[in-house]
Formats: structure tokens, sequence, C-alpha cells
């Protein structure tokens, strides 16, 4: 349980020093859907830490979880986009809302043990 955790924790902090140290610039065209995916896949990386907290962690789950988060994320940004609305906001509301409440409950399982 805790390899798994720990081994999230270091891939998170991996790809974070990757993507900073990676000289690539994006059009600003696409900050909204990067943005919403980006919310969307930490969304998927802090349930999955709380599922193998809980010891209900699926790979299936989280795979298929991951992606279609972040491409649904960014799929509301394109149509919000087209009919010149911000679609984009309901997405990161609710993976807002979703990530804290899993950080909330991953830092009560830590203060618990």
């Amino acid at each position: 349980m805790w390899l798994g955790f720990w081994l999230a924790i270091f891939g998170l902090a991996l790809g974070v020093v990757i993507g900073l140290n990676i000289p690539l610039l994006l059009p600003g065209a696409y900050a909204k859907y990067l943005s919403v995916a980006a919310l969307a896949a930490l969304d998927s990386i802090f349930g999955g830490i709380r599922a193998g907290m809980e010891d209900t962690f699926d790979n299936t789950i989280f795979i298929t979880g991951f992606f279609s988060n972040a491409l649904l994320a960014a799929g509301l940004a394109f149509v919000g986009e087209r009919l010149g609305i911000d679609l984009y906001l309901a997405a990161v509301v609710a993976f807002g809302v979703r990530l804290f409440q899993n950080l909330a409950i991953i830092r009560r399982h830590l203060l618990k043990k």
C-alpha cells in the first residue's frame, strides 16, 4: 500500500521536474484545453492515491478514469468554445471540488496513522 503511494508521489514529482525543464512552448489557444485536462489528470491522480490508501485501488479503473476525465474536460472546453460560452468552467469547478475532497480524505488518512 505505502509503496504505491510513494511511487505515485515520486511519479508526480518526476513529471513536474521534467515538465518544467523541457523547453516546449504551446500556443495560447490551447491554454483552456490543457488547463482542464491537467486538472482532470490531477483529480485522477489524487483519487488513485486515495483509493490506494483505502486498499480499493484498481489499475484499470485508474487508467480509464485518467484518460476519460482528461478527454471529457478538454471536450467540454472545445464545445464551449464553439458555442461561445465558457463550458470549461464547469469542468474546473467539478474537478476542483473533487480534488480538494480527495486531498482532505488523504490528509485524514495520514493523520490517523
